[in-house]
């Protein structure tokens, strides 16, 4: 049974992946390659708190940030009058909150109240698959994600062309940080946090929120190296390196800012340690 009853089957193909304008050299975007994907399925929105909700229901599952106690919270999302927490170094706008995790993602005087269509935070790489395996699919490739994340559409920086507001200021076409990062989210978008999943118009696939609102794991390994295939043709169904430190997500979040982080475009990535959770990483899930 796969819990996310919204998924959107595709036929696979081949795509230009990656980006080489632009882009963090570090983050290993480049070069822009073919790749050549088999037919999958793939969620059309982030796996929401609800959802999750049944998964722990059904299974009993412990998620890791619960097992540790604490969790990374934005720290402007917390009250004026939180207790003194620790900053992580150079990105002090994150705070290790004792007892932050899915079911309180801002710390314990935090719930879910209103935010089950809100795609569930504070999860880590492992917890996200043990969702996946429970609901009969597996978290998707990079390429996977890529390509599904596109829409059909070549080359370009968005789901929806090149353009973060094609239609003037007040066309807001997906969740990030608006205002001055980092102190003052002005929510002109709509939204200071997450918003809802299937919030904003869709790709062209029926895929919502793939630029913004939350970072999402992939199944790879991170590597910022990539070999083509040596016989010149489209790498076919890469899987990333067999091994390696840091798992790759994709897709930006709604603390991404042009001032500071613009990786919320197709082909921007990122990544971290399976056992890292955070009050902007999400999934999605794909068979």
């Amino acid at each position: 049974m796969v819990a996310n009853d919204r998924q959107i089957d595709l036929p696979g193909g081949t795509f230009l992946m990656g980006n080489e304008v632009g882009a963090y050299p570090s983050d290993g975007e480049g070069p822009v390659r073919p790749v050549h994907l088999s037919p999958f399925a793939i969620s059309s929105t982030a796996v929401t708190t609800t959802e999750f909700a049944a998964f722990v229901d059904a299974t009993g599952h412990k998620t890791l940030a619960e097992d540790d106690g604490w969790s990374f919270v934005f720290a402007g999302h917390l009250p004026d009058d939180f207790d003194e927490t620790r900053g992580v170094v150079g990105a002090e706008w994150w705070r290790q909150v004792h007892g932050a995790s899915w079911r309180h993602p801002e710390g314990p005087h935090s719930d879910l109240d209103g935010r089950g269509d809100h795609p569930v935070v504070h999860v880590s790489w492992f917890d996200a698959v043990a969702f996946a395996e429970w609901a009969g699919g597996r978290l998707p490739t990079e390429a996977e994600w890529e390509f599904a994340a596109r829409g059909g559409l070549e080359g370009r920086r968005l789901p929806w062309g090149d353009e973060n507001q094609p239609d003037g200021p007040d066309d807001h076409r997906f969740n990030i940080f608006t205002g001055t990062f980092w102190h003052d989210d002005d929510a002109a978008d709509g939204w200071a946090g997450t918003c809802p999943v299937d919030a904003f118009e869709s790709n062209a696939f029926g895929l919502y929120n793939c630029s913004g609102n939350v970072w999402e794991w992939t199944a790879d390994w991170f590597t910022a190296s990539h070999r083509p295939d040596r016989s010149n043709g489209p790498v076919v169904d890469p899987t990333g390196p067999p091994m390696g430190v840091n798992r790759v997500l994709k897709g930006g979040s709604f603390l991404c800012h042009n001032s500071y982080c613009h990786r919320y475009r197709l082909a921007a990535r990122t990544s971290s340690t399976p056992d890292s959770t955070t009050g902007h990483q999400g999934f999605r899930i794909a068979t």
